[in-house]
């Protein structure tokens, strides 16, 4: 991805410009502005003199910018690495998680062969047991022998009797015997496939541990960019807040320097400007012209004047977008002759294009309101606008009309 700033179109906001600049390379730069009063220069020794520091500043511009490309090749390489170290934490989490799923699979069998292997010594205690008593069984009675069988029988049937009584005791026992030698050999079967069992759940903790551990180091590589990433954004935005406030004081500090009285609105008309009025808000007389407020910025000032310049002007639809100077104006032409006389705009524009111009949002003394269909500007408190004038032209207007539906931009630093 690649990192953009957008210039904005003013003649006089080029420092402003520079949107990611340092503070200490401008606040070096400052003090030598203070063109005032106090000097014996002439004003053409001032103006020279002023137009020398700012050849300084665009020098010193010139290498912020390329600073801020620095910064922005190095935020996109930051992205760039960022995108695979994720992918790869992404996947060693799902590996990471099939480890544990085979796992827990084994200690469910474990756990199964376990109480199998209880039950197995429950079954072959059971029949130690058997096997004792007849064992004792034998030992007090002794073995019966074939005469004593013979003797002690009544009749033919009673020996028979007891002579498959004895039969039977003898094929218990070897039956008693023959369980215990498989009831044995199973536990022996289930002892070796448990102590498998076990390998295999050793070896899968042990993947499990390696994969635990590289998946912590890919996580600690991502939000060691990614706080690295933060923390160059973070800078860059001070910086760009430094530069664009000293950029306003400069613009306020140098009026003459910054605007071609050539091209001024003010000085094309030859009228006199009101006086300026105490306070942050122009205000509107009954000539229908606006006294710029004496706090605002000069470029404030002087686009007030370029707006005063053609009140009374005519509607004219494309008026003022092939060149400023025009019999007539029409919505976006009107707002486009008032900032060109403050030196902001070198070029007209047209409703869709000032949805561009410039900054995004309100400003603090200009902000200019525009879409597809119409635009107007509020100007230190007042509406520029040709709507609700009868068609009778651009015009100020205290009233200001909703912005809803428009887009808000605003000059750099005002």
């Amino acid at each position: 991805m690649e990192t953009d700033f957008t210039e904005t179109q003013s003649g006089r906001g080029r420092v402003a410009t520079a949107v990611a600049a340092s503070a200490a390379a401008i606040a070096f730069c400052l003090p030598a502005l203070a063109v005032g009063p106090a000097t014996a220069a002439t004003p053409q020794q001032r103006y020279d003199r002023a137009q020398e520091k700012l050849a300084e500043i665009s020098g010193s511009v010139d290498q912020l910018r390329e600073q801020v490309a620095a910064d922005n090749r190095r935020v996109d390489a930051l992205i760039a690495e960022l995108s695979p170290v994720r992918a790869r934490a992404d996947a060693l989490e799902a590996e990471l998680a099939a480890k544990q799923a085979e796992l827990d699979a084994i200690e469910a069998d474990l756990a199964r062969e376990r109480a199998h292997l209880k039950e197995v010594r429950a079954r072959l205690q059971r029949a130690l047991d058997v096997l004792r008593d007849q064992l004792v069984y034998l030992y007090m009675a002794g073995t019966p022998e074939v005469s004593d069988i013979v003797l002690g029988s009544s009749n033919w049937a009673d020996l028979v009797s007891r002579s498959d009584y004895a039969e039977s005791i003898q094929d218990h026992d070897e039956q008693i015997i023959d369980r215990v030698t498989a009831l044995r050999d199973e536990i022996t079967a289930m002892v070796e496939r448990m102590e498998a069992q076990e390998a295999r759940l050793r070896e899968a903790r042990d993947e499990i541990a390696v994969k635990e551990a590289a998946a912590a180091r890919a996580r600690d590589t991502l939000e060691a960019r990614r706080a690295e990433f933060l923390a160059a954004r973070d800078t860059r935005k001070a910086r760009i807040a430094a530069l664009q406030e000293r950029a306003g004081t400069i613009e306020g500090n140098l009026p003459d320097l910054s605007v071609d009285p050539a091209s001024s609105s003010a000085a094309q008309s030859g009228a006199s400007a009101p006086a300026p009025v105490p306070g942050q808000t122009a205000v509107l007389g009954a000539d229908g012209l606006a006294a710029a407020p004496a706090g605002a910025p000069q470029a404030v000032k002087d686009v007030i004047a370029a707006a005063n310049a053609i009140v009374g002007r005519p509607y004219l639809w494309g008026g003022g977008h092939g060149s400023f100077e025009s019999p007539g104006y029409d919505c976006s032409g009107a707002v486009s002759y008032a900032l060109h006389g403050g030196g902001l705009i070198s070029s007209p524009f047209d409703s869709t294009g000032l949805t561009t111009w410039g900054e995004p949002g309100e400003g603090n003394w200009i902000t200019v309101y525009g879409n597809s269909g119409h635009a107007y500007a509020v100007i230190a408190g007042l509406a520029w606008d040709t709507s609700g004038t009868g068609g009778t032209g651009p015009k100020w207007q205290t009233a200001i009309r909703d912005s809803s539906g428009f887009i808000a931009r605003h000059p750099s630093g005002l």
